[in-house]
């Protein structure tokens, strides 16, 4: 089967997107050298047919990890099943695995759709925008089912990892986690994931999350000559993966912690009733840096 993508372009960056592969982005380059300013995806990893395998995805209608097997809403529990071969619990819910329409394709905009009934009814909507190197993805969620859900947002970008990568995003908490990767308890942030001024990512594991975010982001690429200046909206917390030894690292802009559907207060998380929508947007711009 032959794979359609679509392409946005403004002044500066060329950006690459697959509808069928959940609204993925496949890449985000400069236009005059090809530098990726996410991970890159080559045919191999679009071959795969697996949105992680490429540069972003959505998250919704939650994200991260549901323990329990489901999660209980007003009208009773809603039962999940693991939904990806790498993981044992049900993960960053069903708009990623679903292929999405197009709404509208201008020279600077595309706006995708999604009408799913897994694992419940709720259209999503993407919007990409291209503007001088700015690029600014909006999502939004209605719950289309009779019954109110809870219902969480997110989105999960690759950013290219060298040793001296740098990261900036101030939050005062983090969320210590289990043998499952699931949030246990909040705790004060130790020094080496302080990232309140411009660091270099930690050596060893991190796969956590952040919060008291006030949205803001910087990744620095000195080796790669650039930098991106990025602010979320509608997401309070960030979820910062960095595993060991591989030249990626996520820094993912979340409405709520990981397996908040079962933390006291559900925190993060929007009880919506049919009609009722959310949302969350992202903007990453493009800054070249003389190394």
């Amino acid at each position: 089967m032959t794979l359609n993508t679509l392409e946005l372009e403004d002044e500066l960056t060329r950006l690459t997107l697959a509808p069928e592969l959940g609204a993925s982005i496949v890449n985000w380059t400069v236009r005059s050298t090809g530098q990726a300013l996410l991970r890159h995806t080559d045919l191999h990893a679009l071959n795969t047919g697996l949105p992680g395998k490429l540069a972003c995805y959505p998250l919704a209608p939650w994200s991260n990890r549901i323990a329990e097997s489901g999660f209980e809403c007003p009208n009773g529990w809603l039962a999940l099943t693991p939904n990806s071969l790498s993981d044992p619990l049900p993960i960053h819910g069903s708009a990623w695995q679903q292929p999405w329409q197009i709404v509208s394709h201008t020279c600077n905009e595309i706006v995708l759709q999604l009408d799913s009934t897994t694992p419940f009814a709720y259209r999503a909507r993407q919007r990409f925008h291209l503007s001088e190197g700015k690029l600014s993805i909006d999502l939004q969620v209605t719950h289309l089912a009779e019954h109110p859900a809870w219902h969480g947002l997110g989105l999960h970008p690759y950013f290219p990892r060298t040793a001296g990568t740098q990261l900036q995003a101030q939050a005062r908490q983090v969320w210590l986690c289990d043998g499952a990767k699931l949030s246990t308890r909040l705790s004060s942030i130790p020094e080496e994931w302080d990232f309140s001024q411009p660091r270099a990512l930690p050596e060893t594991l991190v796969d956590n999350g952040f919060c008291a975010w006030d949205g803001h982001c910087l990744i620095q690429q000195p080796e790669l000559g650039y930098e991106l200046e990025c602010q979320a909206t509608g997401s309070d917390y960030y979820l910062l993966y960095c595993p060991a030894g591989l030249e990626f690292f996520c820094i993912e802009p979340v409405s709520h912690p990981v397996n908040a559907h079962h933390l006291p207060g559900r925190p993060g998380l929007r009880l919506l009733e049919q009609g009722q929508s959310a949302g969350l947007g992202f903007s990453l711009r493009y800054r070249y840096v003389n190394s």
